[in-house]
């Protein structure tokens, strides 16, 4: 890619078009398009045609999607779906449609199946079923990679496909309601240390297993990517390391300063028992995570209470 290159980065104010916004950026690419929701919905196909056809970039990075934790995950799959489906179609054709050089999309590793052999290959895929609490999503995730891949294998597209683990950072979602684990135990963890309480009840046994990527690694594996893969195959990107939740939370007591008791409320769901990717594809071209996760948790952490100082 070259600086003056025309970059759609979909989905710039999530968690993860901001970060890969930030590197861009700060790299040197200036010719970035970016859309609101408000300014183009990925959900109206003709809108999306119209904005491909307008503005023609010549790189797409796919970082939009409908996102949460385990309770919105299980409370709402048909929005989980249908929306998911409908902004991977509209952004895969309409880059095909205008000749895009090169088309990342971001998927989960949650389309991998709930029982997988740990770490989890990228051959993996179909092998098995899926966790039930966010089948919906995953779904939604394996359709989007199988379109970039459909689309190199029939009409010889530059669509790569890369699986993030358990992502976090700055701009990530700290509703309760349908936070993903870290940034919802973040905010627990400050509220219970605010409130003087003595003990904090958390979902689950705490005895699952996840992997934690900070975001702006995820940003330098993606751009990584977009210069130094062309396979149609998807590809893991992670850390390589997993930690149980209940040592995670031990970690956000840490950080937060929240002295008092965890307790686990069994009657929630686990979710998958473990969710480790191997990343040996991504290690052998030359790439690795660098931002420790207690380094992680802690710059989110102080991210998170400026945004509670300017509200």
């Amino acid at each position: 890619m070259k600086p003056d290159d025309a970059i759609f980065v979909a989905g710039h104010r999530g968690m993860v078009g901001a970060a890969l916004v930030r590197l861009l950026r700060a790299r040197g690419f200036n010719n970035l398009l970016l859309q609101t929701r408000a300014e183009l919905d990925l959900c109206d196909a003709r809108a999306v045609r119209a904005f491909y056809e307008k503005f023609r970039p010549d790189y797409v990075l796919i970082a939009a999607a409908k996102v949460g934790g385990i309770l919105a995950n299980s409370t709402q799959p048909v929005e989980f779906l249908s929306e998911n489906l409908q902004i991977e179609l509209n952004l895969i054709q309409g880059a095909h449609a205008v000749q895009v050089k090169k088309l990342l999309f971001l998927g989960s590793s949650c389309i991998y199946p709930k029982f997988a052999a740990q770490p989890m290959k990228e051959t993996d895929l179909l092998t098995g079923s899926l966790e039930p609490t966010n089948e919906a999503y995953a779904l939604a995730k394996i359709c989007g990679v199988k379109l970039c891949h459909a689309y190199c294998t029939q009409y010889g597209a530059n669509f790569i496909s890369a699986q993030p683990t358990n992502l976090y950072g700055p701009e990530d979602n700290f509703d309760l309601q349908t936070a993903h684990v870290l940034p919802a135990l973040i905010r627990k963890f400050h509220l219970a240390k605010e409130e003087g309480r003595e003990s904090i009840t958390l979902w689950g046994t705490g005895t699952a297993y996840r992997e934690f990527l900070h975001v702006d690694d995820l940003a330098e594996a993606g751009l990584f990517l977009m210069e130094n893969y062309n396979s149609p195959e998807l590809i893991n990107v992670g850390c390589g390391k997993e930690i149980r939740i209940c040592d995670l939370a031990d970690r956000v007591g840490q950080v937060t300063g929240f002295t008092g008791r965890i307790e686990w409320d069994t009657t929630k769901p686990d979710g998958s028992p473990r969710k480790l990717l191997d990343v040996s594809k991504l290690s052998n071209l030359g790439w690795h995570a660098k931002i420790t996760l207690e380094e992680g948790i802690h710059k989110t952490y102080q991210w998170w209470l400026k945004q509670l100082k300017a509200q």
